[in-house]
């Protein structure tokens, strides 16, 4: 299993409407997506800026490049990205999942 790993910035009184877009694009996308085993968005607010991680589990690299093209590394964006964000990585990471458990 592999683990896809992005972070954005936004100011934390748009945090919220921004979630909603990332769901409405990029969150929809992953998981449409052959292969995506799950998304994650994560958040959190610190002063004036709230941090924005999405994490995407796979099934193998393969199917995340049928997702992100062949450039595993490169960010993708949606048109209002820059509308909402202050700062981003414009690459992603990509981890090995040697070991996971769901506990409910």
């Amino acid at each position: 299993m592999i683990a896809r790993w992005w972070r954005g910035w936004t100011r934390a009184d748009e945090i919220d409407r921004y979630v909603e877009y990332v769901e409405e694009t990029g969150v929809n996308a992953l998981s449409a997506t052959s292969g995506n085993l799950g998304v994650y968005v994560l958040t959190r607010v610190e002063g004036d800026r709230a941090e924005i991680v999405v994490v995407s589990l796979w099934e193998s690299l393969e199917h995340v490049r049928a997702f992100a093209g062949d450039d595993l590394g490169r960010a993708v964006f949606y048109p209002e990205d820059d509308r909402f964000l202050v700062d981003r990585d414009w690459r992603v990471s990509h981890y090995e999942v040697p070991a996971a458990r769901s506990v409910r």
